[in-house]
C-alpha cells in the first residue's frame, strides 16, 4: 500500500539539522511525486535537503487556494499506480494552518497510509514556550481584517480564555502584525496575558509573555516577521 508522506519544512532560513530528523531526508530522497504549495519553494527545500536530488526528474502538483476539487482528486493518481507521494507546505507542517487537509482526507477515504513526519510547528512551539495552558487550547487561524469585526473577535477570544481556562492562539499576515498588536493592546484587559512568538527556530527568534499592560510600555518590532499571538487569562 503506497504512503502519503506529510513532510514538514523549515519556518525560514536555518540549519536543517537543528529542526528536521535525518530520517526525513531519506524519505524525501526516495520520492518522485510531490504535492506542494509553491514549486519554486519546494525545489529549493528539496535541493537543500539533499543536493544530489535530480529535481528535473520529479513531478510537482500545485495545491493552493486556486486548486479546483477536480484537480485535487487527480493529484493522488500516482498512488493508485503504487507510488508514494510527499506533501510539502510553504513553511512548517502540511495541513496545519496550511493546505493539505483535503488531500489527506482523500487518501484516508481510499485507505492509503498517511505518514506525518516530525518537524517544526510554529503553533505548538509557541504554545510550549508561552507558559500558558497546554492541555486546553484553540488555534483559530486568522482574525477578521475589518477593525470592528477584529475587535469583537479579540474580545470573544479573551472571554474564552477566562471562562474556559483555554489558551487562544491566532496568526496574522506578517505585514499587518503591528496593527494586530496595537488592536490587542487597545481591546484587551490590562491584566490579560499575551505571548508573542516571532521567527520561531530562526536566529532572530523572539518569544515573550507579558501582560497587556506590560506590553504597552515597549512594543517589539514585528513587521514582516512570521508571528504567533496567544491570549490567556491573568
Amino acid at each position: 500500500m503506497p504512503n502519503l508522506y506529510l513532510i514538514p519544512t523549515s519556518l525560514g532560513e536555518c540549519d536543517f539539522s537543528r529542526i528536521l530528523p535525518a530520517y526525513n531526508t531519506g524519505i524525501v530522497t526516495a520520492l518522485r511525486y510531490f504535492i506542494v504549495e509553491d514549486v519554486r519553494t519546494a525545489r529549493r527545500f528539496l535541493k537543500k535537503s539533499n543536493p544530489a536530488i535530480d529535481i528535473d526528474s520529479l513531478t510537482f502538483y500545485v495545491l493552493n487556494q486556486h486548486t479546483s476539487p477536480e484537480e485535487l482528486s487527480g493529484f493522488l493518481k500516482p498512488m493508485f499506480d503504487g507510488n508514494d507521494i510527499g506533501v510539502l507546505s510553504e513553511a512548517g507542517c502540511p495541513a496545519i494552518a496550511d493546505p493539505g487537509a483535503d488531500v489527506v482526507a482523500i487518501a484516508q477515504r481510499h485507505n492509503f497510509t498517511v505518514v506525518p513526519l516530525v518537524g517544526p510547528s510554529s503553533i505548538l512551539l509557541s504554545l510550549m514556550a508561552s507558559g500558558f495552558n497546554g492541555q486546553s487550547f484553540a488555534f483559530v487561524g486568522y482574525l477578521p481584517i475589518q477593525p470592528d469585526e477584529r475587535s469583537k473577535a479579540l474580545k470573544k477570544l479573551e472571554s474564552r480564555a477566562y471562562s474556559e481556562n483555554q489558551s487562544q492562539i491566532f496568526i496574522e499576515t506578517p505585514y499587518r502584525n503591528m496593527k494586530m498588536l496595537e488592536e490587542i493592546l487597545r481591546v484587551c484587559q490590562p491584566a490579560t496575558r499575551l505571548c508573542i512568538a516571532a521567527d520561531i527556530t530562526l536566529e532572530t527568534e523572539f518569544i515573550k509573555t507579558n501582560t497587556v499592560k506590560e506590553w504597552k510600555t515597549k512594543l517589539p518590532e514585528l513587521s514582516k516577521r512570521p508571528c504567533i499571538f496567544i491570549l490567556y487569562k491573568s
